[in-house]
C-alpha cells in the first residue's frame, strides 16, 4: 500500500465486521428509493412533465460512469475519506478538500431536510389515523415548523442507533428495505397494471422536453434521486474485503435504476403531470389511496416512513466517516477523529453531526410550505453533487490515465468514460448555475428564485475554501503538502479493536503489525 502521511497517535481505524449486502443495505438505504419516488417525483413531474423515466434514464449513464470510477480508486486505495481522499492525490489538496467538504455539507442539508419528510409523514399518518389534532395544536402535515420537530426527535434516535456500531445500524436497514421494497413494488406494479391514464412512449422520448433549462433542471434532480449509492465507499474501512465495497454500490445503483423507473412510470399511469405537482410529497400517499382502501391503502405510507428513518440513520453514517477522514488529516478538528471504545464507531463526531444537522432544520423554518423547502433543498443538493461527483470522476480519469497507452481497452474504461461522465455533470451544473443567475431580478427565500438556488452552492464552497485555508495555513496539515489522505488500516491496534483472532491475525499478515 502506498506511503501516507506521518501521524504519531493517530485514532483508532474502525471495526472491520461489513459485507456485501452490509454495503447494499447501506447505500440502498442512503439512496432511499421509496422517498425519491414518494416525495420527489412530483418535482421532478414539475419541470419536465411527463418525460420522468426518459430522464431517470438519461441520469444513469453518468451515474454508472461514476460509479465505475469509484470502484477502481476505491480497488488501489480503499479510504473513508473516498473522493476527499482521490481528488486531493490525483488533482490537486485544494480540489480534494472541497470535494470532501461539499459532500458534507450536501449530507448535512439532506439530513435536515430529510428529517422535515420524516416528521411530515409521520403526521400524515396520523390524519389517516383520524388523529389530526394535539393538545390544541393542529396536526398539518404541510407545516415546516411541525414536521421539523417532529424529524428532529426521529434524527436523535437514530443518531444514537448508528453510534452504537454501523453493524447494527445495516441490520435495522435491511429490515426496513426489505419491507418498504415489497410494498412499493406491489403498489407500483398495481398502478402500471391498473392505471386509468395512458402509456406513452413519448415518455422515453428527450426531445420531449420543452428546453433546456428544464432539461438540465431535471437531469439534476434525477442525478439528485441516484444520490447516496456511494455511501457504501464510506464504510470501506469497516468492510472485511473492501471489494465488497464497491459491488454494494453498483447493486444498490442499478436496484435504484429499475424501481425509480417503476416508480414513474406507475406515477404517470395514475396520476396527470398536474395532479403530481399538485400532490407533491404525498404523492405516494395519493397513489396508495386511489388504488385501495384502508388499511391497505396505508401501507405506502407506512413504507415511506420506513424509508426516511432508514435514509436518516444511513446519512448520517458515512457524514460522520468523511468527517473522520478528514479530522485524520488534520484538516477539520481531532474531535471527528475520536472512536467509541465499546462500539468502533465515531461516536462524538456522529452526534455532532447530528446537531449540525438539527440546527440547519431549525433555520430552513424560514420557508414556511415544506413543499417549498423541500424543492430548494433539492436543487441546492443537485448543484452540489453534480461538483463532487464530477470532480472524483475526473479524479480517476487523471490517476489511470497511462493505461490508454498500456492497455487502450482497460483505458477506455478507467480513462474515457469516467472523464465524459464527470465532465457531463460538472458542464450541466456550471449551465444550471448561469440559468439561475439569470433567471431572476432580485434575492429571496424562495425554491423559484434563481440567486437563492445559487447562493446555498455557493455559500458551501465559499465556506470550504475558508477551512481549507485555515486547514494549510493555521492547522498545517500535511494534507495541503502531498494531497494524499491518511490511510486507516496503517494504524496499529490492540486485538480487542477486532472481531476475533482471525481479524487480527489478517491484520498483522498485511505488514500492519
Amino acid at each position: 500500500m502506498s506511503t501516507n502521511l506521518p501521524r504519531d497517535d493517530g485514532p483508532p481505524a474502525l471495526r472491520k465486521s461489513l459485507g456485501v449486502l452490509d454495503g447494499v443495505a447501506v447505500a440502498a438505504s442512503s439512496t432511499a428509493a421509496t422517498t425519491s419516488i414518494g416525495v420527489g417525483m412530483g418535482s421532478l413531474a414539475a419541470t419536465v412533465g411527463s418525460s420522468t423515466p426518459v430522464i431517470i434514464l438519461i441520469a444513469f449513464l453518468p451515474m454508472l460512469g461514476i460509479a465505475g470510477a469509484y470502484a477502481r480508486l476505491n480497488r488501489v486505495e480503499p479510504n473513508c475519506g473516498s473522493g476527499y481522499v482521490w481528488v486531493g492525490k490525483s488533482i490537486g489538496p485544494w480540489s480534494g478538500f472541497l470535494t470532501g467538504w461539499v459532500a458534507l455539507a450536501g449530507s448535512v442539508i439532506f439530513l435536515a431536510y430529510t428529517s422535515a419528510i420524516t416528521g411530515s409523514v409521520l403526521l400524515q399518518f396520523a390524519n389517516k389515523a383520524g388523529w389530526h389534532e394535539f393538545v390544541g395544536l393542529a396536526l398539518d402535515p404541510n407545516s415546516t415548523k411541525l414536521s421539523t420537530v417532529l424529524g428532529l426527535v426521529v434524527l436523535v434516535v437514530v443518531t444514537v442507533l448508528a453510534v452504537t456500531g454501523v453493524h447494527q445500524a445495516t441490520r435495522l436497514q435491511t429490515f426496513l428495505l426489505v419491507f418498504e421494497y415489497s410494498v412499493l413494488l406491489i403498489f407500483c406494479c398495481w398502478a402500471i397494471a391498473v392505471g386509468e391514464q395512458p402509456f406513452s412512449f413519448s415518455w422515453f422520448n428527450p426531445f420531449e422536453i420543452d428546453s433546456a433549462p428544464h432539461f438540465a433542471q431535471g437531469l439534476v434532480l434525477a442525478v439528485f434521486f441516484f444520490w447516496g449509492w456511494d455511501a457504501a465507499f464510506s464504510v470501506t474501512e469497516e468492510t472485511k474485503n473492501p471489494e465488497d465495497s464497491a459491488r454494494g454500490g453498483l447493486i444498490a445503483l442499478f436496484v435504484m435504476l429499475g424501481m425509480f423507473l417503476l416508480g414513474a412510470i406507475a406515477f404517470q399511469r395514475v396520476m396527470t403531470v398536474p395532479e403530481m405537482t399538485e400532490n407533491g410529497p404525498q404523492g405516494l400517499t395519493f397513489l396508495g389511496a386511489h388504488l385501495a382502501a384502508d388499511p391497505w391503502a396505508s401501507l405506502p405510507l407506512l413504507a415511506l416512513i420506513f424509508s426516511a428513518v432508514a435514509s436518516l440513520q444511513s446519512g448520517v453514517i458515512p457524514t460522520a466517516r468523511g468527517m473522520l477522514a478528514m479530522g485524520r488529516d488534520q484538516t477539520l478538528g481531532k474531535v471527528w477523529t475520536r472512536i467509541h471504545p465499546t462500539f468502533g464507531s465515531p461516536a462524538i463526531g456522529t452526534v455532532l453531526i447530528m446537531a449540525i444537522a438539527a440546527g440547519t432544520a431549525v433555520l430552513a423554518i424560514g420557508i414556511p410550505k415544506l413543499n417549498d423547502m423541500i424543492l430548494a433543498a433539492v436543487n441546492s443538493i443537485g448543484l452540489i453533487v453534480a461538483f463532487y461527483y464530477g470532480l472524483t470522476a475526473i479524479a480517476c480519469a487523471v490517476r489511470f490515465g497511462p493505461t490508454l497507452r498500456t492497455d487502450p481497452r482497460e483505458g477506455v474504461r478507467a480513462v474515457v468514460i469516467p472523464a465524459l461522465s464527470g465532465l457531463a455533470l460538472l458542464g450541466v451544473g456550471a449551465y444550471l448555475s448561469y440559468d439561475y443567475l439569470t433567471m431572476s431580478d432580485s434575492f429571496e427565500l424562495s425554491p423559484d428564485n434563481g440567486w437563492f438556488m445559487f447562493s446555498v452552492p455557493m455559500a458551501v464552497i465559499l465556506v470550504g475554501l475558508g477551512f481549507a485555508a485555515y486547514a494549510k495555513y493555521v492547522r498545517k496539515s500535511p494534507y495541503f503538502e502531498t494531497g494524499r489522505g491518511t490511510d486507516g488500516d496503517a494504524i496499529e491496534l490492540p486485538m480487542d479493536r477486532y472481531n476475533d483472532a482471525a481479524d487480527f491475525d489478517a491484520f498483522k499478515a498485511r505488514g500492519h503489525a
